[in-house]
This record gives C-alpha cells, sequence and structure tokens, in this order.
C-alpha cells in the first residue's frame, strides 16, 4: 500500500505511521492555548518527530463539537510561520488540518505536503488545491458541523453510510482528475457519532476501506473515550487512547492521529511485531 505526497511517497504495506498534532489555538479540546505560541509549538513538534512521529499535523482551528469558525487570515497567521519552521527543521511531513482550500494552498507554499480535510474533499476548490500541487490528502467523514454535530447524530447503518460517503469521495476526486494513490481516508470518529457509532465504527474498521487506500484513525483523548471509562478528567483518556492505537491496527488502520506520541508510538510498533508472519 503506497500512500504519496507532495515530495515522498509512505510504504503502508507492513508499517502503519504517526501522525502528531499541534493545535495552534486557544481552544482545542485538549491543550487549547497551550501551543497558541509559535516557538512552543515549533518545539513541540520537533519533539514529536524525535518521538516517532512521521507526520506533523497542524491547525490553527478547532474542530471541537460546539467550535466557532475561524477567519482565514487568523488561521493563517496560526499555522503558516509553524508550517515554515518545522518544514526547514525536520524531515517529517507536514500536514495541514484546514477545512478552508485558501489556508490548504497557503500552507502547501509554505512547505506542508498533506491535506488533512475533516470536510472530506467536498468542495471542488479544496479537490483542485489536492489536484494542483499534487500534495497528499485525508478525506474524513463528519456528520454536520462541528458547531452542530453531537446535537443529535444518527444513521441507518454507520459503517456503511461512512463506506458509502468514501465511495463518493473517491468517484468525486477521480473526477477531478485526483491521482487516488494521493488519498487516504478518515471515518471521523467523534465527528457527528455517538458513543455506540465510535464503537461500531472501531470493530469495523477493514470493512471501511476503499480501493486499498489508507485507514487513518483519529481517536487520541476523544470524549467518548471518557464517557466508555465514566471519567470527565482529560489524563484519563491518555492510556485509553495508546489501547486504541493497538487495536486499531489490529483491524487495519494505516496512520494513527495522536497528542501523546512516544506510548502510541511503542503500542503500534509492539502490535505490529505480534501481527508480523
Amino acid at each position: 500500500m503506497i500512500w504519496k505526497t507532495k515530495n515522498c511517497q509512505f510504504d503502508l504495506s507492513q508499517h502503519a505511521l504517526i501522525m502528531g498534532i499541534i493545535n495552534v489555538t486557544t481552544d482545542s479540546f485538549s491543550d487549547g492555548g497551550l501551543f497558541s505560541d509559535h516557538s512552543r509549538a515549533i518545539a513541540h513538534g520537533l519533539a514529536m518527530t524525535d518521538a516517532g512521529a512521521t507526520i506533523i499535523d497542524v491547525g490553527g482551528e478547532s474542530t471541537r463539537p460546539g467550535a466557532e469558525p475561524v477567519s482565514e487570515p487568523d488561521e493563517m497567521a496560526r499555522v503558516l510561520p509553524v508550517i515554515r519552521a518545522l518544514a526547514s527543521k525536520t524531515q517529517a511531513a507536514i500536514s495541514i488540518d484546514t477545512m478552508k482550500p485558501t489556508v490548504a494552498r497557503a500552507a502547501i507554499e509554505a512547505g506542508a505536503t498533506i491535506v488533512n480535510d475533516v470536510t472530506g474533499l467536498r468542495q471542488e476548490a479544496m479537490r483542485e488545491v489536492v489536484r494542483s500541487t499534487g500534495c497528499g490528502a485525508i478525506a474524513m467523514h463528519m456528520q454536520g458541523t462541528p458547531k452542530d454535530m453531537q446535537i443529535a447524530p444518527h444513521y441507518e447503518d454507520v459503517c456503511a453510510e461512512i463506506e458509502k460517503f468514501f465511495r463518493q469521495t473517491l468517484d468525486a476526486c477521480l473526477a477531478s482528475h485526483i491521482d487516488p494513490m494521493c488519498l487516504a481516508f478518515d471515518p471521523g470518529i467523534g465527528f457527528g457519532k455517538t458513543l455506540a457509532h465510535n464503537f461500531s465504527l472501531l470493530r469495523n474498521l477493514g470493512a471501511l476501506r476503499v480501493a486499498d487506500r489508507p485507514l487513518v484513525l483519529g481517536v487520541s483523548r476523544k470524549s467518548f473515550l471518557g464517557k466508555a471509562l465514566g471519567s470527565d478528567a482529560l489524563a484519563d483518556r491518555d492510556w485509553p487512547t495508546v489501547a486504541l492505537t493497538a487495536y486499531g491496527r489490529a483491524q487495519g488502520s494505516n496512520v494513527v492521529r495522536v497528542h501523546d506520541v512516544a506510548p502510541n508510538f511503542q503500542a503500534l510498533r509492539m502490535m505490529e511485531a505480534l501481527l508480523a508472519p
């Protein structure tokens, strides 16, 4: 399994990748404000690569439930200096976590090689950014918007509907002349899903795959972990995240998006040692 990005390609046939998260925001659910200072964000990105991250995902707009939108100028002011610095200081691939095509293009010009779009490449303008730059792209499923997605999520069959969405997204990308080898898909755990929906998706990750494209798994510190454990403490979500990193790899995930890189990297490699023939 090969995943192409703007200036490199990843062979995912044997090893999954860790994508480390940097929220250059003031209101992220997990670490809002902690890395809003550019120098701290850059240092954190470099530390994550040392801990085993192959991709650094930089975002300047919170997508937590109920989050308010951020303007394009504000989002670019947050992320572009961090992307430029990381691109010059590390060999890790840089991903831009954005739903805005203008921000995505500016981030690629600054050194990013992957677009992580929580709106699933639905916008023609975003697909054109991917096509024209040759960047890698992650299409995530989300029911609704960050502001309303958790009000009353409903599916007749959550796995079937998301697999269908992935197929439709693939068709739209092919019609836009995007190289399918540049695409990866994320079921969007926690984005317009109940606890039961999330568990169903986790149990059936392999059934969601389309056209042998990589599956991205993002469960790190999300609220459904606390609901499952009966705890409101954010600190209580770190080790459950590690458990799901290992479980997700066994179920077929190829890229794991996390806040705390080192223990998740170790869990990933341990699971792969067990899965090796």
